[in-house]
């Protein structure tokens, strides 16, 4: 009888746990989807070593993410010419001068990039219209790109101070 009243209290004991244990797989299996990218697998001894490597791979992937794109870092360049120009001014003023600066400096970007297309376009064309290939074709291009030649007006940039109040 001690016997059984043992294992009973043992069993009481024990149940919880083994509750947690089928809550903790429910868990898992609901993060699952969302956490797509690497499968939830128990820890186990033979696995640390591998899990320890993910660890560490881990870092290098996240300072990979930090690194900023082409459009960031081109606003961020716009941001420094225009805090440059800001000068002392303070509060409002300052901010609307940043914003109306940035403003500008894009458009003035925008325009230099449509200024290089249509220059490309027109350098393209031309070395189509002489039937160019190869190495002809590439020093042509060279010259003609790197030439200060006349831009259509159209496609000429504007490059403006921004408006001092």
């Amino acid at each position: 009888m001690k016997k059984l009243m043992a294992m009973a209290c043992f069993m009481l004991a024990v149940s919880p746990l083994a509750f947690a244990q089928d809550k903790a797989k429910d868990d898992a299996k609901k993060a699952a989807p969302v956490a797509a990218t690497a499968p939830a697998t128990p820890a186990v001894k033979a696995d640390a070593p591998k899990a320890d490597a993910k660890k560490a791979d881990a870092p290098k992937a996240d300072k990979a993410k930090k690194e900023p794109s082409e459009k960031q870092k081109a606003q961020q360049e716009r941001r420094n010419r225009c805090n440059e120009q800001a000068g002392e001014k303070k509060g409002d003023e300052r901010k609307k001068f940043m914003v109306a600066c940035e403003k500008e400096q894009k458009k003035a970007d925008d325009d230099k990039r449509k200024a290089q297309q249509a220059k490309n376009t027109a350098c393209n064309k031309e070395a189509n219209d002489k039937k160019m290939k190869g190495d002809d074709r590439k020093a042509f291009m060279k010259d003609c790109l790197s030439a200060k030649k006349d831009v259509p007006a159209a496609a000429a940039p504007k490059v403006e101070a921004p408006a001092k109040k």
